[in-house]
């Protein structure tokens, strides 16, 4: 209004001068609403997502290739069929299934867990550690892909798999016992320059402990002495990161990939998960000393979550609001942590509404935008939380519904359209491996 009394109009002009402003606001209002309520995402980019391939398979040579149709596989494998040796590499896929347990869960496809099993065997077969999918972008080890897989495989007997995974992680991290967002996975060093995610860490300590919990006695004590180097790198550099009068750690990128300015409760989630996986494997060892440094640390880093997450909800950053809780909360729970707070608890129920999508998964926080896109690595997560939990109901039912959404194969894809059309990466490590987990958890 401002421009109005700058210089003074005519009747007729007034009129017309007070029309133009007006629209200019309020174009300039919608552009602004446009920016910053996250209207954009409402457009339908996001629904014209490609499903890259339904499955993953051994081809020619023994390279893996992505598979378009399901007719070109040898039934119940990852093998194109039509090769010399197909029924061969068929048969060894089902004696490595043979060698460990697929569980059986009461009221739930045994098929779908058998091919989650086959899909993370096949992503490890290039090194010998999973990469997160066989599309490009996603043709690199994460340490917290990588830690769910160890964990399906150590629970399901493939102990040398699972193993390896432990190892190359001890590989690559540095004395600084920060982990790099990803890996190439012949461990030769980073694809990019996406930097430390410090929650890495704790998902190393998580798989380490969950490997050490499948293995008996002497077995178990030789396999943590083995990995005795990626135990003190990393509960140092917990310690290291909770080195503040808050007790909390600094801003890093989390499962989200962007970097962050302010912490998320993930990120303090995995830290502290990694303080109680370091308890028991130092205890393991007989090192008391650290045991209770490392249970010490636990305890002061769960109070500071409690008094500066907790008071708000447990929101997705420190300050935040509750309605973009995400899969932080999940963290703050079994099978990621010892603990059930029950104020945790509440919070978990309600991020399944702010999080919900209309296809009938989830997003992966309810701050995330608004396009109608589910994502199954975060409803499988909610799956085995809930699980662990004793939610068997919403266990089953997060279940069920991946297994409706899988792709001709049999695979599990990245993403489920708002039409619940699968699209994006299919199989991914990530979702696969929980799914497993659940399942192992509900067969118990």
């Amino acid at each position: 209004m401002a421009v109005l009394a700058l210089e003074p109009a005519l009747p007729d002009e007034r009129k017309s001068s007070r029309r133009i402003p007006f629209v200019a606001v309020l174009c300039l209002l919608v552009l602004v609403l446009l920016g910053s309520s996250g209207l954009l995402a409402h457009r339908n980019w996001l629904a014209t997502i490609p499903l890259d391939a339904i499955t993953v398979a051994v081809g020619p040579g023994g390279t893996l290739v992505e598979v378009a149709a399901d007719d070109a596989l040898i039934p119940a494998s990852r093998v194109l069929a039509g090769m010399p040796g197909s029924f061969e590499l068929a048969r060894e896929q089902a004696a490595w299934l043979g060698a460990g347990t697929v569980p059986h869960v009461s009221g739930l496809n045994p098929d779908m867990i058998a091919a989650a099993l086959l899909d993370l065997h096949v992503l490890s077969r290039p090194y010998g550690v999973p990469v997160a999918g066989w599309s490009g972008p996603w043709r690199y080890v994460w340490p917290r892909d990588s830690a769910l897989v160890a964990s399906a495989f150590a629970r399901t007997g493939h102990l040398a798999d699972a193993e390896r995974i432990i190892d190359f992680l001890q590989q690559v991290q540095p004395e600084s016992g920060l982990f790099q967002a990803r890996y190439l996975p012949d461990g030769s060093g980073v694809p990019d320059h996406r930097g430390v995610e410090l929650d890495g860490l704790g998902w190393a300590l998580w798989a380490t402990e969950q490997v050490a919990a499948e293995l008996n006695g002497g077995e178990r004590t030789a396999f943590v002495q083995r990995h005795h180097k990626l135990l003190d790198r990393s509960m140092d550099a917990a310690l290291r990161a909770i080195n503040d009068p808050s007790s909390l750690p600094p801003p890093s990128a989390d499962y989200w990939e962007v970097k962050e300015k302010r912490l998320t409760l993930a990120t303090a989630a995995l830290v502290c998960t990694g303080f109680e996986s370091s308890g028991q494997l130092y205890r393991i060892l007989g090192d008391l000393d650290q045991a209770d440094a490392a249970t010490a640390a636990a305890a002061r880093l769960r109070t500071a979550i409690k008094i500066n997450f907790g008071h708000q909800g447990y929101p997705r950053h420190l300050g935040g609001s509750s309605r973009s809780t995400d899969l932080g909360v999940d963290f703050l729970l079994p099978p990621l942590s010892t603990d059930q707070d029950q104020t945790v608890v509440r919070a978990w129920e309600r991020a399944a509404v702010v999080m919900a999508r209309p296809a009938g998964g989830l997003a992966p926080g309810g701050s995330w935008r608004s396009d109608g896109v589910s994502w199954t690595n975060v409803t499988a997560s909610r799956a085995m939380t809930a699980a662990f939990i004793g939610r068997r109901d919403e266990a089953m039912a997060r279940l069920r519904w991946l297994d409706q959404h899988r792709t001709a194969a049999g695979s599990l894809p990245e993403k489920i359209l708002r039409d619940g059309q699968a699209a994006s990466v299919a199989p991914l490590a990530w979702t696969a491996a929980a799914v497993v987990i659940t399942a192992d958890e509900l067969s118990s």
